[in-house]
């Protein structure tokens, strides 16, 4: 290590140290009881003498959680005018300012209000942790980045509101907060979660009991994979070596499903990992159509935000690079999507697959197609 890095670690370990404590509730859905564990938790540490003040919470006007907030101290919001609506956001400053020991700050995969400093609520809750308070926040497990695709598959819904894997391990303590499909559906016919008109349709889309119980097994999960992760942080196990390497190509819809799945593999390993892009010369700047010039943007920037060190290289043969590039960087699993004709067709003419397999074969790097 020379003495740039060495500075450069040292500072790091000075900017954890002065960093806010930082706990995340997951449920599996909405309606489990995330903001009203967290209310209950505002009270514990109130009595216990604890400067904790509300940021921002969201009840959905539920009776039994909107009467946890009487007798704990709130943040008032900023109020912003979008689009001729009086609208209001978590006011990032005034905690700032505040400095309680512990704010609470409830949806943390919420989109801002254009014209807000951040995009995104998870970044408003970084910059908060990085002056030295503590953030006790939640999310619900769909809402989690490389869990995106697995969720759509599930319910057949896409959501909109992620936040980056990257920012779930950052924290210092994830709880699940849990129930069985039945008490779930329970508390939705009882009115619980959404107003009578609501029920109906969540019944038979989001909150069907095989859905719950699949999204029920994603959290359970996450969490333990989280909790694993601390302890082996804290009891200094021997650092694993893994290493992936996501290929992709410019097909956006296969580069994406490479991209969650080795995020969820190096996840789960707690292992670094790259996503590298081999830029055939019929994709240089000049000639790639736009579509998949944006494509590949957006799949960069997922990727870098999924905690992914990008690699972009030219080279005219792909098999090659992948092998250069594994070589390169001590990589343990390359991942690939089912190669579609075009991109197989290019392996094999250039007959540099069998060299892959071969090489591969000779090392103890794993190679995984991802369906």
């Amino acid at each position: 290590m020379d003495k740039d890095q060495t500075a450069q670690h040292f500072l790091d370990l000075i900017k954890k140290s002065r960093r806010g404590k930082f706990k995340i509730y997951i449920g599996m859905s909405a309606g489990v009881g995330k903001t009203y564990r967290m209310l209950q938790e505002a009270h514990a540490l109130l009595r216990n003498g604890i400067d904790v003040k509300i940021g921002y919470i969201e009840t959905h006007n539920r009776k039994e959680t909107h009467a946890l907030l009487d007798g704990l101290p709130i943040i008032p919001r900023r109020v912003l005018f979008y689009k001729g609506k009086e609208l209001d956001e978590l006011d990032v400053q005034a905690i700032i300012n505040l400095r309680p020991e512990v704010v609470i700050v409830d949806e943390l995969a919420h989109t801002n209000i254009e014209g807000s400093k951040n995009e995104k609520r998870w970044q408003d809750v970084m910059d908060i942790l990085a002056v030295g308070i503590n953030v006790i926040s939640a999310v619900n497990i769909q809402h989690i980045e490389s869990l995106n695709e697995e969720v759509k598959r599930i319910t057949g819904i896409e959501v909109q509101e992620r936040v980056p894997d990257s920012v779930i391990a950052q924290a210092d303590e994830v709880v699940n907060i849990d129930l069985t499909a039945d008490e779930l559906i329970a508390r939705l016919k009882e009115g619980k979660i959404y107003k009578e008109d609501k029920i109906e349709i969540a019944l038979k889309n989001f909150f069907k009991s095989e859905h719950i119980l699949q999204l029920r097994e994603m959290a359970l999960k996450e969490v333990a994979s989280q909790v694993e992760r601390k302890v082996e942080a804290e009891i200094n196990k021997p650092i694993k070596h893994d290493r992936f390497l996501a290929c992709i190509s410019s097909n956006e819809k296969t580069a994406k499903n490479v991209i969650r799945k080795t995020a969820r593999l190096a996840n789960y390993y707690n292992s670094k990992w790259y996503m590298l892009y081999v830029q055939l010369p019929s994709e240089s700047a000049d000639k790639i159509a736009l579509d998949k010039q944006r494509h590949l943007i957006n799949n960069f920037r997922l990727a870098s935000e999924l905690g992914a060190e990008i690699i972009k290289v030219e080279n005219t043969s792909i098999a090659k690079a992948i092998i250069e590039q594994a070589e390169e960087k001590n990589i343990s699993t390359i991942c690939i999507g089912k190669p579609h004709f075009n991109l197989f067709k290019i392996i094999l003419a250039s007959n540099v697959f069998n060299e892959l397999l071969k090489k591969l074969s000779a090392t103890n790097i794993d190679l995984v197609i991802l369906s």
